[in-house]
């Protein structure tokens, strides 16, 4: 049952203020959606959190502040599956979802959203899976929103030895009307409660602690692995992207971030995508594991660095320290800043 209400964890509460509030999909899946205003004096446009696969809005707590402080109004929901939106398995913790075509209602529904409740200019910051599926929008006219950062997006599996073979499996398992039934050794189990040594999502242990407890403590909003019909979705997208002109029919301007040490997405597949792509540049952050946004502080910086140098709207007069001046330096040269149409892509590498 969909959700539309934010839960409060007492150690990491959502930002006040917020707005909530569930939406139907044209195929009638319910949404939740949530958003803030800007706490800036000065407005510098809308931007749209669009979240990976077993996440959900609470876990953006931190950067929805770092938003808003920006000056930006902020918008969010989870995906048709997870987070506080509408279910379609019995056995809610699997992280299912159909086919492609739900995704694709689930991001349009949110387009609109944005467009019909707050004022542009738009922005997507996306990650992992939701990355993927905006970059797939973009080159059909679908994302209508002036750039988009693009964070770790999933264009293959490094978590997958044999995805050919994987690929595969899941296909014939599908048909074989396995769908709804977990991946092969999947089960119930959030990755973000799995021990904090081994983790596949952050070198920060207090930033993965509080997401682990928040899962934890929000088991309605929390889900497990994913199911056949999710694999196989996914290798549908992935496949889309990865083909030779896919990334040429990008139309948006988008920053590419990839994490160096990413051990659930491939990073080489992520280069070779930006190094095709004729709207923006991309950035590897050596030391970064697969949730940047949750990494160290360190990183973030990069991150956060980079974000301001692409997106335009920041205080310029604001002081930086020389780390962030240096990479500010380097996405501005790679992105031909301000509105202007984005240098040819490719990837560098941030110290």
């Amino acid at each position: 049952m969909a959700e539309a209400e934010l839960f409060a964890h007492p150690d990491y509460p959502v930002p006040g203020h917020g707005k909530v509030w569930l939406a139907t999909t044209q195929d009638g899946a319910a949404l939740r959606f949530a958003s803030w205003r800007a706490t800036a004096k000065t407005t510098r446009g809308t931007v749209i959190v669009v979240q990976g696969r077993a996440e959900f809005i609470e876990r953006y707590s931190e950067t929805i502040i770092e938003l808003r402080r920006r000056g930006f109004h902020v918008l969010s929901f989870d995906w048709r599956g997870q987070g506080g939106s509408q279910r379609f398995v019995s056995r809610i913790r699997k992280g299912h979802v159909g086919r492609l075509k739900d995704y694709e209602r689930d991001l349009a529904l949110a387009m609109a959203e944005m467009q019909a409740r707050f004022p542009p200019p738009y922005f997507v910051l996306a990650h992992s899976m939701g990355a993927a599926l905006c970059l797939d929008a973009a080159r059909h006219g679908a994302l209508p929103v002036s750039r988009m950062v693009a964070i770790a997006p999933m264009l293959g599996l490094s978590m997958v030895a044999r995805p050919r073979a994987a690929r595969l499996l899941a296909s014939a398992l599908f048909w074989l009307g396995f769908g709804t039934s977990f991946v092969p050794g999947g089960g119930e189990t959030a990755i973000a409660t799995k021990p904090f040594e081994g983790n596949r999502l952050t070198g920060d242990p207090a930033r993965y602690a509080r997401n682990s407890a928040l899962s934890a403590q929000a088991r309605h909003l929390s889900i497990g692995d994913p199911t056949v019909a999710w694999i196989r979705t996914a290798f549908t997208l992935m496949d889309r992207l990865t083909a030779p002109a896919a990334a040429l029919d990008v139309r948006v301007p988008v920053l590419v971030i990839a994490a160096g040490l990413d051990p659930v997405v491939s990073t080489p597949a992520i280069e070779r995508f930006a190094a095709r792509l004729k709207t923006g540049p991309a950035l590897v952050l050596p030391t970064a594991r697969h949730e940047i946004l949750m990494e160290t502080d360190a990183i973030r910086a990069r991150f956060w660095a980079a974000f301001d140098a692409f997106i335009p709207g920041e205080d310029a007069t604001a002081p930086r320290s020389t780390g962030e001046q240096g990479e500010r330096g380097l996405v501005q040269g790679l992105a031909a800043g301000g509105d202007d149409p984005a240098a040819a892509g490719g990837a560098a590498a941030v110290p």
